[in-house]
């Protein structure tokens, strides 16, 4: 069942196996934030179970572009599209939190971000291949994140 995540009273619904709930749902309603005012958009997630469509593209984006494939498992997915941008999201029980921004009209804009939740470690898998930068949120805490480039058609 689709969950309107909440930033004003942030909730670990769907998100208590995580070690690290209360911070990743703060990382999520940090998500619902920025969509909610850069685009007017409702930020919806559902239980991984049930986005297996977008948790395949995002795992298949991964391993075709980089070789990665992720440990922790899937807790709850999103997909949507905002403008010309199809926007999908998994987080993941350790605390990380993978979207895919990919533009429908050309490849100007079409990445997969990372973005780990205050006080997890960083998951061996991305450990020696990217360097992690921070921001601050009033959400989330201290975000460490990072991104690569798509090149591929997906």
């Amino acid at each position: 069942m689709p969950y309107a995540v909440d930033f004003v009273n942030v909730s670990t619904v769907g998100l208590e196996s995580s070690p690290v709930a209360a911070q990743l749902a703060g990382l999520r309603a940090n998500e619902a934030r920025y969509f909610k005012n850069k685009y007017d958009h409702v930020f919806t997630v559902e239980p991984a179970s049930e986005a297996t469509d977008t948790v395949d593209w995002v795992t298949r984006i991964l391993l075709d572009e980089r070789d990665i494939v992720i440990d922790s498992k899937p807790l709850e997915a999103t997909a949507f599209q905002v403008e010309n941008l199809r926007i999908a999201y998994v987080f993941y029980e350790s605390g990380l939190s993978i979207n895919v921004m990919y533009s429908v009209d050309g490849p100007t804009k079409r990445a997969v971000g990372f973005k780990l939740s205050e006080t997890m470690e960083v998951p061996a898998e991305l450990a020696s291949r990217f360097k992690f930068a921070t921001q601050k949120s009033k959400l989330a805490g201290t975000i460490r994140g990072s991104y690569f480039v798509i090149k591929g058609e997906y």
